[in-house]
């Protein structure tokens, strides 16, 4: 027990490990005992469970909205705005090497908490200016994440990326009660539309082709066979000569079929 709460058996770890796989691709390794433990122990609490046993048998019996909380325990949401700035400098020369009225469609593929989103139609907005043309689809696989990014609310001290002339463009600081906060202006919101989707299922929404994609520090998760199988989706829904960004650890030089680098973690599709 060494103290815990709950009794954590390698059983139960390696239940847990089998079943995020199963469910997200996530490839957890063996060092993210303690994680896993802190994080699912508050399922525990929640449903009223007394062992990781029980509560892993019940949540294989059923289908039902658990499930998405079991997967929002265990992903990682780290976020910020204008986070890898060098890809948003290489958008933005991408948007204005286009004749001025192309609309664009851009797919953030893990929206977390919505600072990258946001970042994306800030580029959009100013490199192709106020009048611009364009679609923005921000998904992500954990539903909480996705309902603050809807809201579009931050505090001020995680703001720090954004200078004064973004933050008077963009953003309504809060005031009385709301101080210390700030609001993204709807005039960015109505730009983006959330929505859940999981990278690794094969029922994802999209109808027409995307001109850019964001699937940063996503793959990390995933082991070399789910990666392939997600890039050859992401190929599929994106136009010839679009670009796909992706994470500062991430390398897929090994899919030359499907995407040629262009620059730092910038690939182009074939």
């Amino acid at each position: 027990m060494n103290g815990r709460e709950f009794a954590w058996e390698d059983a139960d770890f390696d239940r847990v490990q089998s079943m995020i796989y199963r469910r997200a691709g996530i490839s957890l390794h063996d060092g993210k005992h303690a994680m896993v433990y802190s994080r699912l122990s508050r399922r525990l609490r929640e449903t009223g469970y007394q062992s990781f046993r029980e509560y892993l048998s019940w949540l294989e019996s059923t289908d039902g909205s658990e499930w998405q909380e079991f997967v929002n325990a265990l992903t990682t949401n780290l976020t910020s705005f204008f986070r890898e700035q060098h890809h948003f400098d290489i958008f933005a020369d991408y948007l204005k090497s286009k004749p001025v009225a192309t609309p664009w469609r851009v797919w953030c593929s893990a929206a977390s908490t919505g600072e990258e989103p946001y970042s994306i139609v800030m580029t959009l907005l100013e490199a192709l200016g106020s009048d611009a043309k364009f679609s923005l689809m921000a998904s992500d696989i954990d539903s909480k994440v996705l309902f603050s990014a809807k809201q579009g609310v931050y505090r001020l001290d995680g703001l720090k990326g954004i200078d004064a002339g973004r933050m008077q463009r963009f953003f309504l600081k809060g005031k009385g009660g709301n101080a210390g906060m700030a609001m993204v202006k709807p005039e960015l919101r109505k730009h983006v539309e959330f929505l859940i989707v999981n990278l690794i299922r094969d029922d994802w929404p999209f109808k027409e082709p995307f001109d850019a994609v964001f699937c940063r520090n996503v793959m990390i998760y995933f082991d070399a066979p789910t990666q392939r199988r997600v890039l050859e989706r992401i190929h599929k829904v994106m136009k010839p000569g679009a670009l796909l960004f992706v994470g500062h650890a991430e390398n897929f030089s090994d899919s030359r079929d499907l995407f040629v680098l262009k620059g730092k973690t910038v690939y182009e599709r074939r």
